[in-house]
């Protein structure tokens, strides 16, 4: 999401796959609200949670701190108004923290990470998932699937080690064709796009790109950027990768411009219709850079969006 290899990051738009995505808004609306699934189990840097029958684990990789600037989050905002939204929701109003979590999930035989983290890039502001999985008691041999949601180095920099070797030798690595043209295409991403080459198959939206795992298109990030829709019996989770990336700015004000989009018109309105959605149809979401361990909801209270965690972020 932040700049490694000079990488930007965030964005997205709800568009038509995502918006018929399983099932369109009227009928989502229409759809008994699934029971209260169980607050993630956080224990250091894991925490497992449920989605149905599905086991999933949030696993921390790290995190980063931007300044208020106007610059980063907010652009075109001055810094008080910032600041007033952070302080407003209990955070300082100088500085706005993200954390990186990729994203297990075990479906079936299949063990299936979502996103890689840092890596040995961005100066030290992650590089915990291989720790983060020892911890977990995964052997990174073990996992099965990669799938990416963009290439920015916050998400696929933990693909490779220092010496270019795979971190994860047996798993395929799924990412969206345009994404990955977009990615092969980047210079500042050419040893790592070259060290995963064999192991890439590309992937459409609307695909099942593993058991029970949907990708969808969350435009305006990147070329390809992509959601992904885990569905177990009645539940269901929407991995939003870099569509938000700030818990209280992204929801709140979500029309505010951002640095890292690709696409910043069709950035801000698919953040528009995230907030909408999500909190219409009370959807379970996983934020990738939101508080630790990412797991919550979106309410509407008045004209305001605000985001609900499953558990309140360890530390």
């Amino acid at each position: 999401m932040i700049p490694h290899f000079k990488i930007a990051a965030a964005g997205l738009v709800l568009s038509a796959v995502l918006a018929a995505g399983a099932c369109s808004k009227s009928e989502e609306a229409k759809t008994p609200a699934a029971p209260a699934a169980a607050a993630p189990a956080v224990n250091g840097d894991v925490a497992r949670f449920k989605i149905g029958s599905l086991e999933a684990i949030s696993l921390r990789d790290g995190g980063l701190t931007v300044p208020n600037d106007n610059k980063v989050l907010g652009i075109g905002r001055t810094p008080e108004e910032v600041a007033a939204v952070l302080t407003g929701a209990g955070a300082p109003g100088d500085t706005i923290s993200l954390s990186i979590q990729p994203l297990l999930v075990r479906t079936g035989e299949r063990l299936v990470l979502i996103d890689t983290g840092v890596g040995t890039g961005m100066g030290g502001a992650g590089g915990k998932l291989q720790a983060s999985l020892t911890a977990a008691g995964v052997d990174p041999a073990e996992i099965t699937e990669i799938l990416i949601s963009h290439s920015h180095g916050d998400h696929v920099g933990g693909l490779v080690g220092a010496d270019g070797s795979l971190l994860f030798p047996n798993a395929v690595i799924r990412i969206e064709a345009n994404e990955w043209d977009f990615m092969r295409a980047n210079p500042e991403l050419k040893a790592v796009s070259d060290a995963i080459l064999p192991k890439v198959q590309v992937f459409r939206y609307g695909s099942e790109v593993a058991p029970g795992i949907t990708a969808v298109e969350i435009a305006g990030h990147t070329p390809g950027h992509s959601g992904f829709e885990i569905v177990s019996g009645a539940e269901k989770l929407l991995y939003i990768g870099d569509a938000m990336h700030s818990s209280i700015i992204s929801v709140q004000k979500p029309d505010w411009q951002i640095q890292f989009d690709n696409d910043a018109p069709v950035a801000t309105a698919s953040r528009i219709a995230l907030d909408e959605r999500a909190a219409a149809n009370n959807l379970r979401l996983y934020g990738y850079h939101f508080p630790y361990p990412g797991v919550g909801r979106i309410e509407k209270t008045g004209d305001t969006y605000r985001w609900v965690p499953e558990a309140a972020p360890a530390n």
